[in-house]
Formats: C-alpha cells, structure tokens, sequence
C-alpha cells in the first residue's frame, strides 16, 4: 500500500495518474497547502523541502521498513522501478524516458510555474517577469511539439516522460498558450486525457476539491497517518 501525501497541483496529479494507471493500491493522505499543512514537523519528516507531493510505500521491495519519498520526478521514478511499468528495461529507450522526465522537472514545471506565480498571483504586475515566462514557456511547448512531430508520446511508448509533462499543459490558458498553436502537442494531450486512468485521476482530484476539507480534519487525518508510517 502507498500513502500518497496530495494536494491538487500538477505535481500531485502526476503521481495519481501514474497509480492509476499500474493499479497500485494507494490511500491519499490530504495535506492542504491552502492553510500551511505542508510545513507540519510530521509532514516534513516525510517532505523536508515542504512541499507535495510525497509518499510512503508501506511494502518496499525486498521488505524492510517503510520507505519515503519525496520530489514528484523521484516518486514517478521509484514506482516505476518498483512495478516495472511505465519505464523501459531496454538502456537506451531508458536514457530517453529520464532526459524527458528531467525536462520536466528541470524546465517546464518551473517555467510554467513562475508564468502562473507572475501572471495571476504576484500583488505587483512586472511585465518584464510575466513577458519572460510566458515567453520562455512556449519556447519549452515548441519543444515538446518538435519533439511529438515523428512519436506518439515523448519517448516512443507511453511512460512517467509523458506523465510528468501532461499535468503542466492542462492549464494552458492561464499560461497564455494556445495548443492551436502546437498540432503535434495538442494532438499528444488529447491523447493522454482521453486515458481512463487520467480521466479517473481528475475525477478524484474534482471529487477531493468538491470536498471542502475542514483545515482541523485535514490536520487530524495528517497527524493520525504519519503517526502510523514514520519511523524515528
């Protein structure tokens, strides 16, 4: 069983399309960045750069203790190999699936990032900093879509390459893109969101934001868990 520490961002969803996808059992542990769950003393024994998502696999390979862990781009990487599914074994098909996936983490996640942070949160509108994000974000779609013109996914079959990137495009127009704009990357994304188990994994995501999570429940429901999973 995995304890999935979740809130709902592109970095969450990853890792609920990925166990969606393989069929890993897995219980979601609520950690609300909205009121400060993330900077918990229990929440960081697990994430110490508090921030979701992270987890716990209860039944390691090999057995043993508990494992965490921690960064979106390392959990997609451990229950990958943990499976075997959704990373090829082959070297080569291999390298090509990590240098995507540490595209994403290195690149597109920021940039898409900072574009949102600039564009729709910052209290002071700096149209250099909004200019230079929303730029250099298209620069990183360009990309994607050169990449797509000659492949169906980003390296070759399906893989965690794929799933990091897709939850940073779902937002789109809040990065002021347009996928019209990139046929080959839109044609990817509409691929990847017609997947049962994306469509499942958004549906949870809705599902948990309909919730209206009560902040002290959210507390509770943390607290009782890492009590459970962390081991001093």
């Amino acid at each position: 069983m995995i304890s999935l520490y979740y809130w709902t961002t592109p970095n969450g969803h990853k890792i609920t399309i990925f166990l969606e996808e393989v069929g890993l059992p897995y219980t979601i542990v609520p950690i609300n960045i909205g009121v400060g769950d993330q900077f918990k003393p229990e929440f960081l024994k697990i994430s110490p750069n508090n921030r979701i998502p992270a987890i716990v696999d209860h039944e390691p390979a090999g057995g043993g203790e508990p494992i965490s862990v921690f960064e979106s781009g390392a959990i997609l990487l451990y229950l990958a190999e943990k499976t075997g599914k959704l990373i090829p074994s082959d070297l080569h098909q291999r390298v090509e699936v990590l240098q995507w996936l540490f595209w994403q983490m290195g690149g597109l996640g920021p940039m898409a990032g900072q574009n949102h942070h600039f564009s729709n949160y910052a209290p002071e509108k700096i149209e250099y900093a909004i200019n230079r994000y929303v730029n250099e974000t298209g620069r990183l779609y360009a990309v994607l879509d050169k990449r797509l013109s000659d492949r169906e996914f980003v390296a070759g079959n399906y893989s965690i390459a794929d799933i990091a990137a897709y939850p940073w495009i779902v937002p789109y127009e809040s990065q002021s893109q347009k996928l019209e704009d990139f046929p080959n990357l839109k044609r990817w994304f509409e691929t990847i969101k017609a997947r049962p188990a994306t469509i499942r994994a958004y549906e949870k995501a809705e599902a948990f934001k309909n919730q209206a999570l009560d902040p002290e429940k959210s507390r509770e429901l943390l607290f009782n868990q890492s009590a459970k999973t962390i081991h001093n």
